[in-house]
């Protein structure tokens, strides 16, 4: 797949387009790539992505913004998995949102990428003051030669499928729900780093997992897949939060896995932890005694859980 982090002044060649924030990639995202794929296909045409980096809510209003349910590399990744050729990452930042509409559908739309196909949310907003929508895309397909197709709402159980959805189920700790939303087990993508070696004293050493964010969207213990580099799947439990028994408050938060039955050193490895079922919250423990007790009762409780789902989960070295 092909990542381009600017728009050139003019296209080398025609595109069929697709343009959102793609946090989670979900099956209303996953929806849209599919029909992004048919069109390509059908006019010869490489099957493109246009996202924003950073999101925009998190340039106007840091602080309000939602939790991130993907890191870029993590959202790069699902989008090569759904068949994307090309992924156009657009920069958000004050130039940008200063750009009209007009402008946004002139210089980079029709110049710089040369779509002639574009798709779009029903609900899709663009240009300074966001005074773009599909009718104003529309408008102007036919003097740009290009056509415009509406991604129409996606819908599991009677729940429209959005990130919100999503990350409002991660919040809830329904991590099942989470999965029927996402089509795949929600998960975090990491390096293995080295911690501060407190789960090897207590008798439980961990793979700390690097986080792009310091804004998850679930936190607690978690039964998980851990699956490696290779492909390799291995069963653990989780404990991903601030950890608040051996860290002050305001402690950043730590995603941390014990790996059931395994001893290698795999520092430094980029791996994927897939969260499949929420044993509990964080607590805070009065001593580290306790504390490994409490972990010791998690280990057994993961490994009851993975016995009882064994033909679902399965487990591959």
């Amino acid at each position: 797949m092909q990542i381009l982090r600017s728009v050139p002044d003019a296209a080398t060649s025609p595109v069929a387009l697709t343009i959102g924030n793609f946090d989670g990639v979900h099956l209303g995202h996953q929806a849209m790539l599919a029909k992004l794929r048919a069109a390509a296909k059908a006019r010869g045409l490489p099957a493109c992505v246009m996202t924003f980096e950073p999101h925009p809510r998190e340039f106007f209003a840091p602080d309000q913004a939602p939790v991130r349910l993907t890191a870029l590399r993590e959202k790069l990744e699902l989008l090569a998995g759904h068949g994307v050729e090309r992924v156009q990452i657009c920069r958000f930042d004050f130039a940008l949102a200063q750009v009209t509409a007009q402008e946004f559908i002139e210089r980079i739309l029709v110049r710089g990428l040369g779509v002639r196909w574009l798709q779009v949310g029903d609900d899709f907003r663009f240009g300074a003051r966001r005074a773009g929508d599909i009718n104003l895309l529309k408008a102007h397909a036919a003097r740009h030669d290009y056509v415009v197709e509406a991604m129409a709402t996606v819908t599991l159980d009677g729940e429209r499928v959005s990130s919100t959805a999503v990350r409002d189920a991660l919040a809830a700790g329904d991590v099942a729900r989470a999965g029927r939303l996402l089509g795949r087990p929600y998960s975090i993508s990491g390096r293995v780093v080295q911690g501060d070696q407190l789960g090897r004293e207590l008798g439980f050493p961990t793979a700390n997992v690097q986080m792009k964010h310091n804004r998850p969207p679930l936190t607690g213990i978690f039964a998980v897949r851990f699956v490696r580099s290779s492909g390799a799947s291995l069963c653990g439990v989780a404990s991903l939060g601030v950890r608040p028994t051996v860290k002050a408050d305001g402690a950043a938060p730590v995603l941390e896995v014990y790996i059931i039955d395994f001893k290698e050193e795999i520092y430094g490895e980029h791996v994927r932890v897939e969260f499949l079922h929420k044993f509990r919250d964080e607590a805070k423990y009065q001593d580290l005694d306790t504390l490994r007790q409490q972990i010791a009762r998690d280990v057994e409780d993961a490994k009851k859980f993975f016995s009882r789902h064994s033909g679902e989960q399965g487990t591959k070295r």
